[in-house]
């Protein structure tokens, strides 16, 4: 397997252009459709963007992409802010690390037009604590922390809602913040972290919503969760997680083969789940589906804006 590890970097939604890589500039030229016959191979790898790289089951997709011959080096991102524009400028070929609201507001604030060509999986998105062993246990006034990328936000907002610690102005939506609390019927305080420092608060807060990426990598396990929303819940659509390419990519027949290949490879399966702490619900839901989901969510984000 091959992993490269980026630094954390904190850059604005757009790249600039300097210190792309030379295989970026020679897709900038329109070199990407004309040469997929030679991606994948050692010499030019499929470059997949992640947040996680060191999660197990990265090693066992890498190994079996290698011996369907097909070359994969996973880059590692710090945080959920990186792959996207990476991908957009063309350092990177492919992502997988987000969901369809998450794509949809990156797509409409940025200008941009990544595509889904494939689906993984949906994850519950949970409230940890590791001071109470219950949501009733939780006092009154407390401080949760939860994620302040819009997307997760307002789905955490929702999480709460339905643990019945706070109560939001019209029953929320995707698009809910913290405005929307009504105070008065709530029972606990919100506070807004990065995504990659809630859990890290977790000590000094009654408890935290938290990305499976970032709770994995805290320790924490299916013992530490107090609420979760249902991700078999036909609503919960807009969080299924894709592999996401360029819109000029969709058909590339390397790319589709890779999505295959995770979604039919049982080890890889097993390895998500088992990441998961056996949370993920594992898909294969149309491409079809999954582009009229983001056509449909980046449509209600710009009424929004």
């Amino acid at each position: 397997m091959s992993i490269v590890r980026r630094p954390i970097l904190r850059r604005p939604l757009v790249f600039a252009t300097a210190g792309i890589s030379t295989m970026a500039m020679l897709a900038a030229c329109g070199g990407t459709a004309d040469e997929s016959a030679a991606e994948g191979t050692a010499d030019n790898p499929v470059t997949v963007g992640v947040v996680g790289a060191s999660d197990p089951y990265w090693s066992t997709f890498t190994d079996a992409a290698a011996d369907e011959g097909i070359s994969v080096e996973i880059v590692d991102f710090a945080d959920y802010n990186q792959p996207n524009p990476a991908l957009s400028e063309g350092e990177i070929d492919l992502n997988q690390f987000q969901h369809i609201v998450y794509l949809a507001e990156y797509n409409v604030t940025a200008e941009q037009d990544l595509q889904p060509i494939g689906s993984t999986a949906i994850y519950p998105l949970p409230l940890y604590s590791t001071q109470y062993d219950s949501v009733d246990a939780i006092p009154d006034g407390a401080e949760i922390a939860i994620p302040s990328d819009p997307s997760n936000r307002a789905r955490a907002l929702l999480v709460l809602q339905s643990a019945g610690l706070i109560s939001l102005n019209d029953g929320g939506s995707p698009y809910s913040t913290p405005a929307d609390i009504i105070a008065a019927d709530s029972k606990v305080e919100v506070t807004e972290l990065d995504p990659a420092l809630v859990a890290t608060s977790l000590p000094d807060v009654a408890g935290g919503i938290i990305n499976n990426d970032f709770a994995d990598k805290a320790g924490l396990t299916a013992d530490d969760i107090l609420a979760s929303d249902d991700p078999t819940d036909p609503a919960a659509q807009g969080y299924i997680n894709v592999w996401a390419s360029n819109a000029e990519d969709v058909d590339n027949e390397t790319y589709l083969k890779l999505v295959d290949l995770y979604q039919s490879n049982e080890e890889v399966q097993a390895g998500v789940v088992d990441n998961s702490g056996g949370t993920a619900v594992m898909l294969t839901t149309p491409v079809e589906e999954l582009v009229d989901s983001l056509a449909q969510t980046e449509a209600d984000s710009s009424a929004q804006g």
